[in-house]
């Protein structure tokens, strides 16, 4: 269960966390009164994670989950920003709200982010009309040095993601380059986004973290340290909320370059006496990749990109790069221009179509030796340094008691034939094990390949 009771477990929890010093304020009646009208706004929004690495491609997915906050009766929610990141993209989002003491999931729909504050807004989607209840804000409300304030959130998943409430001071106010209210607390996961009340119990608005320049904060940037986004950072997007978020075409085909790179620094420009930083150095060429084919080399400096300048001095900057190779169309012939010791260079690619990463991998489990594993793909290749020779499947994991582990075999290894079968991919190990169950050996001899070492392992399946 997710959300328990607001009311009744809850109040235990909140008389626990209202520390003595604010029992002038905040007293148990008053906290016990706020914590009642408000807590059946907050929901627990459930989602899946994907982040990429700008230097490799590859992409790795999580569950994650966020406070969120009700901020309208027919469904718009708001959480916090950090779902909205320039190398992590969020999907599948669900929101669990408590209604008449019962908890409903809907699926949600994530709007595009506004730009001049760290957070996120999402709709509700029901296919009957909703009436939920929300949080209304106090507008333009000035808060002063040393008032306190009271903070809803909820407790970790290994606590069901309880409501609890806290209290705060404001431990400073920044006039520029906008009005800022720093609290003297640090703020746990569960408690960004969370409403903020004053004494008289009115909600000024939600707490939050501002981006620092490497999340791409800008402007108003003061990262790193828990404030108030006061209402009048963001009553307008409530009250016109943001357009949907456009989602990629998942049948659409990715492009390829095939290369790792890293920034132009001004350090590095300076060293290789190079008059303006900015473009991305080539650190690592994929074999056999479009890249290597066009004639690229390592060290080479790519400056021009179809025509649109490539400006990266910050690591961040790769990802941008990533993200528009990736947008143009597999087989489509583009000029790059580059950098070689110091001479322009103009050269052809003709993109290929990007190779699937180890998330996107198939993998089997077999549980006659106890293990799992996985088709080789481009990134392992690269990782490892494998070059195109070297043919079979990767273990994943070892099913503990299993064959397999007893034999010592570690997750890493690349198995290269079962028996007398050479393996090359995943279908042909699923053959190999289909013939050993049929015949039943006292001992399988698997060869191997363990960094750049080979050689067998001998293991005895129990039948």
């Amino acid at each position: 269960m997710l959300i328990k009771s607001f009311v009744s477990v809850g109040l235990l929890t909140i008389l626990l966390l209202v520390g003595v010093s604010y029992a002038d304020d905040f007293s148990p009646e008053k906290v016990e009164t706020f914590f009642k009208k408000w807590s059946p706004t907050l929901c627990v929004l459930k989602f899946t994670q994907t982040a990429l690495d700008p230097r490799t491609g590859e992409e790795q997915q999580q569950p994650g989950s966020a406070l969120a906050v009700l901020v309208s009766a027919d469904g718009l929610l708001m959480t916090n920003g950090y779902i909205q990141r320039e190398n992590i993209s969020s999907s599948n989002f669900r929101a669990v709200v408590v209604q008449d003491e019962k908890e409903i999931e809907y699926q949600a729909t994530l709007l595009e982010k506004p730009r001049d504050v760290n957070l996120s807004f999402l709709r509700i989607k029901s296919d009957s009309p909703v009436n939920l209840p929300y949080l209304h804000f106090l507008e333009n409300a000035a808060m002063k040095l040393g008032e306190e304030v009271a903070i809803l959130g909820v407790m970790s998943e290994n606590m069901d993601f309880h409501p609890s409430l806290s209290l705060a001071r404001i431990a400073a106010v920044l006039e520029q380059p906008r009005t800022t209210y720093c609290i003297d607390i640090p703020l746990k996961l569960g408690a960004v986004t969370g409403p903020v009340m004053n004494k008289q119990g009115e909600v000024i608005g939600v707490t939050g973290f501002e981006l620092s320049a490497n999340e791409g904060g800008d402007l108003y940037t003061r990262s790193g340290h828990p404030m108030i986004f006061q209402s009048g950072l963001f009553m307008h997007y409530i009250n016109n909320p943001p357009g949907e978020r456009l989602e990629d075409d998942s049948g659409t085909e990715e492009a390829w370059l095939g290369v790792f790179t890293q920034p132009l620094k001004e350090e590095y420009a300076e060293y290789w006496g190079i008059d303006k930083p900015g473009g991305l150095i080539v650190s690592t060429l994929v074999p056999d990749s479009p890249a290597e084919a066009a004639g690229l080399q390592v060290g080479d400096i790519i400056r021009v990109f179809d025509g649109q300048p490539i400006v990266a001095v910050l690591d961040r900057d790769v990802l941008s790069f990533t993200k528009m190779v990736r947008a143009k169309e597999a087989g489509a012939r583009l000029p790059v221009e580059i950098l070689r010791d110091k001479e322009p260079l103009t050269i052809e690619v003709i993109l290929g179509r990007r190779p699937r990463s180890t998330q996107e991998a198939d993998e089997y489990t077999d549980e006659t030796l106890g293990i799992v594993v996985r088709e080789l793909t481009q990134d392992l290749r690269t990782l490892f340094n494998l070059g195109e020779d070297v043919q079979g499947v990767i273990v994943r994991r070892v099913i503990s008691g299993s064959a397999a582990q007893i034999a010592r075999m570690q997750p890493g290894i690349i198995i290269m034939s079962l028996g007398n079968t050479a393996v090359s991919s995943l279908e042909d190990y699923k053959e190999a094990i289909a013939a050993i169950e049929h015949e039943k050996p006292l001992d399988i001899s698997v060869f191997a390949r363990a960094g750049t070492a080979t050689g067998f392992f001998r293991l005895k399946p129990r039948w």
